[in-house]
């Protein structure tokens, strides 16, 4: 009898073993990566022109804008552009109210602790913008003098890394956009801005033989899109679609519509 039960027991802890086999095996996690969403939120200054500003019509314009379109539409996806306080640009990509910021986005170290950055596209230079009647010719010059920067720009920190320029000044005066900051500039409540260079001549382009840029610079930089750190598969996606842009001669085009030379880096 007890010879018959071990019998008994040998042959159904076979058939249990023989059950947990390769039918009942764990599913292995699947090799792709994760999806990108159908839509993108882009944050921007809605009143930094060339790069994203409103027109005549009151429509979000700008080479930016453009370039977000194009590789939206390459991606496959939705694209809205969202207007935001840019000074608090980093704090609303990382809530999630907007997806990327891609507004002529400067990427430095400090902001790279919080966010990540495409490849550069784009090269740029903080300039010194001066009236035309300006005695000022060179960075020396501002010691004493009241400079203009919008805030949260790049162009607050190219001043502070200067630091003998910086201590020299009689104050950096922050505006909500440069284009206000160029007003105070024209009326005389500044005698300069620093601000993108992209941006600047652009500016000033409208408004001939009213002021003019010295030769000396606060520095170059290079412009990227954020995207929050977990955010990995839209990185590498935008980064495929970017380098696609600038080799099919794509992002030269509308560089060239925009500023008359392909400046895109």
């Amino acid at each position: 009898m007890m010879k018959k039960l071990k019998a008994v027991l040998l042959i159904t802890a076979t058939a249990m073993l023989t059950a947990c086999g390769k039918g009942d095996e764990a599913p292995k996690p699947s090799a792709q990566a994760p999806a990108v969403a159908r839509k993108v939120v882009v944050g921007l200054d809605d009143n930094f022109p060339p790069m994203g500003f409103r027109d005549e019509q009151n429509q979000i314009v700008g080479f930016d804008i453009d370039m977000a379109k194009e590789a939206s539409k390459r991606l496959g996806m939705e694209v809205e552009f969202k207007p935001i306080d840019w000074s608090a640009k980093e704090a609303e990509l990382n809530g999630k109210r907007v997806d990327v910021l891609w507004n002529g986005l400067t990427i430095t170290e400090e902001r790279k602790k919080n966010i990540s950055f495409t490849a550069p596209y784009m090269a740029n230079h903080q300039i010194v913008i001066v009236g035309a009647a300006s005695p000022i010719k060179t960075k020396a010059d501002l010691a004493g003098k009241v400079v203009g920067a919008q805030d949260g720009s790049s162009a607050v920190d190219a001043i502070a890394k200067d630091a003998v320029v910086a201590a020299s000044l009689k104050e950096v005066k922050k505006f909500g956009d440069n284009v206000t900051a160029l007003m105070d500039l024209a009326a005389g409540r500044l005698d300069a801005i620093v601000v993108d260079e992209v941006v600047g001549r652009y500016l000033i382009s409208k408004r001939a033989g009213e002021y003019r840029v010295l030769d000396e610079n606060f520095g170059t930089e290079d412009y990227g899109v954020g995207v929050r750190k977990d955010d990995t598969a839209l990185l590498e996606a935008l980064n495929k679609t970017l380098d696609a842009m600038k080799q099919d001669g794509t992002a030269g085009r509308i560089a060239t519509q925009w500023f008359g030379a392909n400046i895109v880096k």
